[in-house]
């Protein structure tokens, strides 16, 4: 058994392989099973038992490979859980080891402090390992002038498939007799075939495919064995420590965006605008604008830099040594586009030109916007997607502009059309034909694509494997690219290293056909039986009334294992499990509902495993760059086991909350005795599933009332009263009304008809998959608001997760034009008083209430666009300091932080990043949140006890 060689986990469960049957290609390939190796002791021990068993190895990193290199039939070792350090840094001669799992942007927050980075920057930065890196050769933006990863690697210790370990490094290092034997093999054949690989290698800067035998030939200066297993796609030996080249940090850049009313003209002016020496040229066709529009992340930074219509960007950035060189170029990139012949008075094919970007952060959000590219062209919600086999061609720069009218031309003979982005200064251009890989026809087209565009490729002598590499799908093209000789050389490299095929087979060598439907996402039997669902899915399509198509939106392109930054995915980055990720519990429910898990998969404990550690944040369903929005197919997950298996009374206690809580709160003292009496919330914890280790909510004495808001007849707002607010911090409504009062609005409060309790949100229904009765509570909701809304008055909530539901999760209950219509009056308080800049008729006198303000942001407010309201809103505090936490979610999540099995992941989640900034704060600093949940989390983990922005505000407030 191989859980008792290793330290590691084992996973051999059908639901676990699942996760790791797909990377970001559409090939799927379900593996024998899973370790996640904490040492190279366990990676010794699993090679020891796949020698003995003959079961192939997968060594993997973040899982992001877009040719299908990190999808097998085999054992797959996920090197990022725990073999990520960094074992050695040495910052005087630039140079660092590392374990093959570190991320890359994990590795250059570490560098950033010594003033150093490792710049193959990829775009998948935020996930990418540097040993995925390092198998790909991958390259970044910056390529033109740092070079590939091939160019940054000075050494590798690795396993080969005998078990032995060696140094691959300089030619002419010490080496043990088994390593020379090996050098003086691989640097014969390099000799025998140096005509060869001169006469058949691409000479443009960007290929990537086969094994990178040009490091064999004697005129290659200095020899490096290490540069054989980079771009080997671990298909040679198995890395376990890498050596890199380390760079300067830049002092500062600065960016030309220059517009064109072609693409083909864009493409004919790379050649000339690379003669300025910038660090890179990225390009942005329309296509990507447009759909960049509709991403709520994107559209604001969109609208900051992209002028008019052009058909095509391209960003050129600067980096010189000398900042004030920066502007230099930036004048004579606007001056070469003139001498080009675009002006922004021109018209038709004379319209364009340079607009000069020098801040930071709009550069940063445009680098953002720019990695995303990829997953923009994947965010399309019809069947046919952007598919990737003809991805990253790269020629040289003099023939781009004829290559991709060429190509353009190719996906027009067969009814399709190509989405273009990435690196105009290398040649290397993202292309994707729109197919659906479902339809045998498409299957087809797709093949002959890529017969005509590689012969597009070999005609302009150019790599057809330019970045992404090679796995299952440009393999099979290697003698197409290469001839026969050159890939009988790849297979003498291949059978040197690993004889007896034991790593990653197929990939390189031996490959099968591209279009073997067997090996894809979607084969030929792929179908997903009618499903029930409670939701709206309608604007997706597929079974379920369109979840399918929501589900596999997922094209595991990884965004969501970042670690730093936004919010998702919160608890990935506590325990760092493919299954707590939303790309692992999407891949999950595509297989359940396909039926691929099994029968009843999708109400499976197995599946309540999955869903259990997401926290509903909704990071996903704004970060997400494909749109996957998690917490709301959570909900159908639950809905789907309730219905099944029905709900525990610890879900019991927090959906029906509202139902109950007049009554409790009527009966404070004795709600609140499981706090005060000792021993009685260790005694009930295994009864009510709360955490013994805090205290619960305390029910106020004085709940909110709706006697509290005497009757107007000219409201100028609606205020809806949520049940937490309500019933355990009413000082926070009574504040509200203060700060209303100040500022002569006339508040009318949302109630119920006259006998029926107060109104509520249904959001802990769905909490608990009670879609029904969340259903009922939104219905009241919406008739009671209606009439109000109607009217065009603001309908004004204190609460994220209750407000923001009149947003999300209602009009997938109730959708329609009455919903509709309440949805676009719904707004948090900071967003109405945001929104009365301007107004003469609304002032608010405050005063400084504090020297600084430390803000919190919670998950939803963050999910649904609203930070920059509350930020807008707190500048209106004279003499006071903001500073916003950069935080994912704090933890507690509702009720998840009082689970007595949930509780610990929970502190976790806060401990990242929220908890130790309030530690750091100073005493006089006011800490604000307005999520009720985070302000328990703070105040149960901390000494310091946050308010919501209506007491701060009401806090302001002049006598």
């Amino acid at each position: 058994m191989l859980a008792d060689r290793v330290e590691g986990d084992v996973l051999f469960d059908r639901f676990s392989r699942g996760r790791y049957a797909t990377d970001a290609s559409f090939y799927q390939m379900m593996p024998l099973g899973v370790l996640s190796p904490k040492s190279e002791d366990d990676i010794r021990a699993a090679l020891d038992m796949a020698t003995e068993q003959g079961i192939p190895i997968l060594p993997r990193g973040g899982g992001t490979s877009q040719c299908g290199q990190t999808v097998n039939e085999a054992l797959v070792l996920d090197n990022t859980q725990y073999f990520n350090q960094v074992l050695e840094l040495d910052v005087e001669n630039r140079r660092c080891v590392v374990r093959p799992g570190i991320v890359l942007d994990a590795l250059n927050r570490i560098l950033k402090p010594h003033g150093l980075w490792f710049p193959v920057d990829v775009s998948t930065a935020s996930r990418a390992t540097i040993g995925g890196m390092a198998g790909n050769n991958s390259c970044g933006g910056k390529s033109l002038r740092y070079g590939m990863m091939r160019d940054n690697v000075l050494s590798i210790e690795a396993f080969m498939a005998d078990g032995s370990r060696h140094r691959f490094g300089p030619v002419g290092a010490d080496h043990s007799p088994a390593l020379s034997a090996l050098r003086d093999d691989l640097l014969s054949l390099g000799a025998r075939e140096a005509a060869e690989i001169a006469a058949r290698f691409p000479k443009v800067m960007r290929r990537v495919g086969g094994y990178n035998i040009d490091a064999l030939t004697p005129d290659r200066a200095p020899q490096n064995l290490a540069h054989l297993l980079v771009g080997s796609e671990g298909t040679l030996a198995y890395s376990t420590a890498i050596e890199l080249k380390l760079w300067p940090l830049v002092a500062g850049k600065v960016m030309g965006v220059c517009h064109f009313p072609t693409f083909y003209q864009a493409m004919d002016a790379a050649q000339h605008l690379v003669s300025l020496t910038p660090q890179g040229v990225e390009l942005v066709d329309a296509t990507m604008i447009g759909l960049g529009r509709d991403i709520p992340m994107f559209r604001q930074t969109i609208e900051a830099f992209v002028t008019g219509q052009p058909e095509a960007l391209l960003l050129v950035e600067f980096a010189e040594d000398d900042p004030r060189q920066n502007a230099v170029k930036l004048k004579q990139l606007d001056q070469m586009m003139g001498d080009l012949g675009f002006a922004w008075s021109g018209s038709g094919k004379s319209w364009g030109g340079m607009t000069p970007v020098t801040d930071n952060r709009l550069q940063n959000g445009i680098a953002e916007f720019r990695k995303a590219g990829l997953n923009i062209m994947m965010s399309m919600k019809e069947d046919g997607k952007p598919v990737s086999f003809v991805e990253d061609c790269a020629v040289e720069l003099p023939d781009l502009a004829e290559y991709t009218a060429g190509l353009t031309e190719i996906f027009e003979k067969y009814g399709t059309k190509g989405t273009w982005y990435a690196h105009a200064s290398v040649g290397c251009l993202h292309v994707r034909p729109v197919l659906n890989l479902k339809l045998d026809k498409d299957v087809k087209t797709m093949r002959a694509i890529a017969e005509e565009c590689f012969d597009l490729v070999r005609h302009y002598k150019g790599s057809h494997s330019g970045e992404h590499g090679d796995g299952l799908v440009r393999s099979e093209f290697h003698e197409k690219m290469f001839g026969a000789r050159m890939v009988d050389s790849f297979n003498a490299v291949k059978q040197r290293f690993d004889p007896k095929g034991l790593f990653n087979p197929g990939k390189i060598v031996n490959a099968p056909k591209m279009d073997d439907r067997r090996l894809f996402r979607y084969g030929p039997d792929y179908a997903v039986p009618p499903i029930r669902t409670q939701l709206d899915w309608s604007a997706w399509t597929g079974s379920g009334g369109g979840f399918q198509g929501a589900v596999e939106m997922c094209n595991n392109n990884g965004a969501c294992r970042k670690l730093k930054g936004g919010v998702m995915c919160p608890s990935f980055r506590v325990t760092r499990k493919e299954q707590d990720l939303t790309r692992g519990r999407a891949n999950t429910l595509r297989l359940a509902i396909s039926g691929q898990l099994g029968p009843d998969a999708l109400t499976s404990d197995e599946m309540a495993e999955t869903m259990k550690l997401c926290v509903s944040c909704k990071g996903c369903k704004r970060e997400c760059p494909t749109g996957v929005d998690m917490a709301k197919m959570k909900i159908e997950v639950q809905a789907a086991r309730a219905k099944a298996h029905g709900i525990s009374l610890h879900d019991r206690l927090v959906a029906y909350l509202p139902r109950y809580a007049p009554l409790a709160s009527r009966l404070s003292f004795l709600a609140n005795l499981r706090n005060t009496v000792p021993g009685l919330a260790k005694l009930t914890e295994r009864l009510t599933g709360f955490t013994a280790t805090r205290d619960l909510p305390t029910w106020s004495a004085t709940p909110f009332k709706d006697t509290e808001v005497p009757p107007t007849e000219a409201p100028g707002v609606v205020l809806f009263a949520d049940c937490f607010n309500r019933y355990f911090e009413p000082e926070n409504l009574r504040a509200t009304l203060a700060v209303m009062d100040a500022a002569e609005v006339p508040v009318h409060l949302a109630a119920a008809p006259a006998g029926e309790r107060p109104l509520c949100c249904g959001r802990t229904f769905l909490s608990a998959g009670l879609v029904e009765e969340a259903r009922a509570e939104a219905q009241r909701l919406v008739d009671a608001l209606l009439p109000l809304a109607a009217q065009g008055l603001p309908i004004v909530g204190l609460e994220p997760s209750c407000l923001l539901t009149l947003r999300d999760e209602i009009p997938s209950l109730l959708p329609g034009a009455d919903t509709a219509r309440l949805t676009a009056q719904a707004v948090m308080l900071e967003e109405y008083i945001a929104a009365q800049a301007g107004n003469p008729d609304f002032s608010l006198k405050l005063t400084s209430p504090a020297p600084k303000v430390l803000l919190h942001g919670h998950c939803h407010q963050k999910a649904m666009g609203v930070m920059s309201s509350i930020e807008k809103t707190l500048a209106l505090l004279p003499e006071t300091t903001i500073e916003v936490v950069e935080t994912s979610c704090c933890g507690m999540a509702g009720a998840f932080g009082y689970g007595a099995d949930t509780h610990e992941i929970s502190r976790k989640m806060a401990e990242a990043d929220l908890l130790p900034a309030v530690r750091q704060a100073s005493a006089e600093t006011i800490i604000v949140a307005d999520g009720t949940s985070c302000r328990h989390q703070i105040s149960d983990t901390t000494d310091r006890k946050p308010m919501h922005i209506a007491r701060l505000l009401e806090l302001a407030l002049k006598e």
